[in-house]
């Protein structure tokens, strides 16, 4: 899936067994871009990124579970971009061999993050600015990525559903203030979820059930 905003474009690739979604957003006429999320198939990521000729400024880490960052190690050796997670997530980002192997799956270390994310950066890339919104609950660096009227989700909110909060390091009441913070967007705001289809601001407080349990 490919959407355009303003000069920037978003494509959504579903990854891996989980189906994790890495998202590549890059300025069409620079030609440089962003790299989110790259689970695994670091082929087939890199393929869009070779066909388009884009210059990958940064990888960024919604999150560290394994399923978002198995392709961490090949496409930073393949576009020697930095890699940048949240600051909290670094336990996880660390220990992310352990926690692959948990689930069964082998995973390379992974190369140390070049940047430690706080709330209200701004990543750049030509035109494309995202700017970081701490959005823990789903785990504890969990964050979204905010640009031209596109929210980037990560597993903090999906169509229909959330991220779970039952994994090392999940808190449900953190994640219900989260989504209380992701409700201030817009609501034609363009959802592009860590896992499944897109949505929007409007939809999901219309109809996923999670947000009927918040007292705003």
């Amino acid at each position: 899936m490919q959407k355009n905003k303003n000069g920037v474009r978003f494509s959504v690739m579903a990854v891996g067994p989980l189906q994790a979604n890495c998202i590549v957003v890059w300025d069409v006429s620079l030609k440089e871009g962003i790299v989110i999320d790259p689970g695994d198939e670091p082929e087939t990521i890199m393929e869009l990124i070779e066909k388009e000729g884009i210059s990958v400024r940064h990888i960024v880490c919604t999150h560290a579970h394994f399923d978002h960052v198995g392709a961490v190690p090949e496409i930073k050796e393949k576009t020697g971009a930095p890699v940048a997670v949240h600051k909290d997530e670094m336990e996880l980002y660390e220990g992310v061999a352990d926690q692959a192997a948990l689930w069964g799956y082998k995973l390379e270390p992974l190369p140390p993050a070049s940047r430690l994310l706080e709330d209200g950066d701004i990543l750049e890339a030509g035109l494309v600015r995202l700017k970081v919104i701490h959005t823990p609950g789903h785990s504890p660096g969990g964050i979204c990525l905010h640009g031209d009227g596109v929210l980037i989700t990560g597993d903090t909110l999906f169509l229909g559903s959330i991220g779970r909060t039952d994994f090392y390091g999940g808190d449900y009441g953190l994640i219900k203030k989260s989504l209380a913070r992701l409700a201030a967007f817009p609501p034609d705001t363009l959802i592009l979820p860590g896992h499944g289809p897109s949505s929007t601001i409007g939809n999901e407080l219309k109809s996923n059930p999670f947000y009927q349990e918040i007292d705003f």
